[in-house]
């Protein structure tokens, strides 16, 4: 929407970044069965432009797990509004922790 544009009309990098942690937090929660929290977002890049009214996908793989941990790849396509072509505008890498109910580390899956 307008409200999520840069001064130049394009979508601001910023919100583009806000849908991937959320996909991918989504992602971790199912994952992990429970509370995951954001610490690190890495390789960031914008390799396309999204216009104001393209629809967004955020596809998300697992890259790695540790103990309490889970590395998580996202990709954010842009398809055109009133078309099938689609392009890659954003990807990165998303670091999130399983936590407990005392917002401690647990190991994913208890």
């Amino acid at each position: 929407m307008p409200a999520d544009t840069n001064p130049y009309g394009g979508v601001f990098g910023g919100w583009l970044m806000s849908q991937m942690g959320l996909a991918c937090g989504s992602f971790a929660s199912k994952h992990s069965r429970g509370k995951a929290i954001l610490v690190a977002a890495d390789a960031i890049k914008f390799p396309g432009a999204m216009a104001v009214g393209d629809e967004l996908s955020v596809y998300v793989e697992l890259r790695k797990q540790g103990r309490t941990s889970l590395r998580l790849k996202a990709e954010a396509l842009a398809r055109e509004r009133d078309g099938e072509a689609e392009k890659l505008v954003a990807e990165g890498e998303f670091t999130f922790v399983a936590l407990d109910t005392d917002g401690q580390p647990r190991a994913i899956g208890t």
